[in-house]
Order: C-alpha cells, then structure tokens, then sequence
C-alpha cells in the first residue's frame, strides 16, 4: 500500500511571515461562533486590529449575536485574507482557531487596544466609548494557512504571537513614536509605500508601530509591513525607529 501524500506543506519562515501578515494587516475578517440557542455555527464579518504582541482584537456590542455567542462559548474561529483578481482561492488566507477574552474598561490593555483600533478605523470614533461596546481578544490555539493552490500550511498559535520584554516598552512608547515621525518626517510612510510597496498617492501614514513591524494606512487601504523591530536600545527607542524606517528601500 502507498503511503497517502499529505496536502500540508512542512512550515517555513516564509509561511509563518506570509501568516503573520494576513492576520496583523486584516481590517476586517469574518468570524465564526457557535450559537447557544441552535448549536450551529454563525459568521459575521467585524473589523479587527491587534494588541501589541500581534493578538487579534474586535470590538463588539453586547447587543449583538456573535457577542452573546462568544459570553457562552470562547470558541471562535477567525478568516482574513482578500481575494484580488481572478478566482479567489488563488489568493492567501488565513483560518485561526482562537479562545476569546474579555478586556475590562480601564485597564492598560484597553488604553493601547482603544488607541490602536482608532488609528486603523478613525470612524469609530462615532461608536467605541458607547457603554455596550467593549474589545475582545481573540488568542490564537491553532491556524491553516492557504497560501493559494498546492500551499497549504499548518502553524500552531504561538507562531503567531511576538513574546518578550519589548512587547509592552512598544505599546508604552507607540503613540509618541507615531506622534514624533508624523511631526518630523511627515513624508515617510509616503516614501515606504511607493518604494516598498509600488504604492501610489500621498496621503499614506504610518498608523501603528510594534516590536514587529509597522502598518501603513491610507483611507480604506492598509498594509502589514512585517520589520523586526526587536533590538532597538530601550534609551533610544524613538530615534532608532526612525533611522531603521528611514533607511528601508
């Protein structure tokens, strides 16, 4: 008898990369809960930014389904991946398994969650302090990676997420490091566009910053540029930020 062929690709840098990209540069996703009241599975599309250490965050109300779905069961699965051109099962994306948590009002985590969530989706400005509105961290267990045909990849959780000390000297220092390049280097991100990503137009900024990369917005585009940022010396955080970024091609 033959051995059966697995479909499933050894994991690699660039599937774990190409992973970490369509999960952190996702504005939105389509999430699956299971229902209490009919045991099936429900999906609904929400919108999404990340906590510092790359974890997946949506903020819901607690008047919809998918909320009082994840209160009686954490269990959620997440898709994020854009179709382009041509059939869109060409096109890479990004199936995660993930354990829901709560984040209290106040806490440090809902400081950094409520400013990072504003800067990729400045129209919620209209919605987020509303007293039935609240984040949820979305903790990945487990993910496929379809990187399109014959590309199939499995990664575990933890290849998802950044670990160490400079996760939370990042969150702490974000907003002034975005603050001083927007002030001092207002072309910047304009610059990283066009010359990393082939992207027109002038109205790009640098919208978040983390101990793995930076996020590039304008309007309704966004792009995860995966850049480790692990190193930068915790005296000089703000000018080596700038002199790494300046310097990419």
């Amino acid at each position: 008898m033959r051995d059966k062929i697995s479909v499933i690709r050894e994991t690699d840098d660039d599937a774990r990369n190409l992973a970490r990209t369509l999960l952190r540069g996702a504005r939105f996703g389509t999430l699956a809960v299971i229902d209490p009241e009919t045991g099936y599975p429900s999906a609904s599309r929400v919108l999404l930014a990340t906590a510092p250490d790359g974890t997946p965050a949506i903020l819901v109300s607690s008047l919809s389904a998918h909320t009082k779905a994840l209160d009686a069961d954490p269990r959620a699965s997440l898709l994020t991946g854009e179709p382009g051109k041509g059939d869109p099962l060409a096109h890479p994306r990004l199936t995660l398994q993930a354990r829901a948590e709560r984040v209290e009002r106040g806490s440090e985590r809902h400081g950094w969650l409520r400013q990072r969530f504003l800067n990729r989706h400045p129209k919620a400005a209209l919605y987020i302090d509303f007293d039935d509105f609240r984040f949820v961290l979305l903790h990945p267990q487990r993910a496929s990676l379809n990187g399109g045909f014959g590309k199939a990849f499995v990664l575990e959780g933890s290849e998802l997420i950044m670990n160490g000390p400079e996760i939370e000297r990042f969150a702490r220092s974000e907003q002034a490091i975005l603050d001083e390049i927007g002030r001092d280097l207002p072309d910047l991100a304009n610059v990283i566009a066009r010359n990393k990503f082939h992207q027109n137009g002038n109205g790009w900024k640098i919208s978040a910053i983390d101990a793995g990369g930076i996020d590039l917005s304008m309007k309704e585009i966004l792009i995860r540029a995966e850049l480790p940022l692990q190193d930068v010396r915790e005296t000089r955080i703000i000018e080596d930020i700038r002199t790494r970024l300046s310097s990419i091609p």
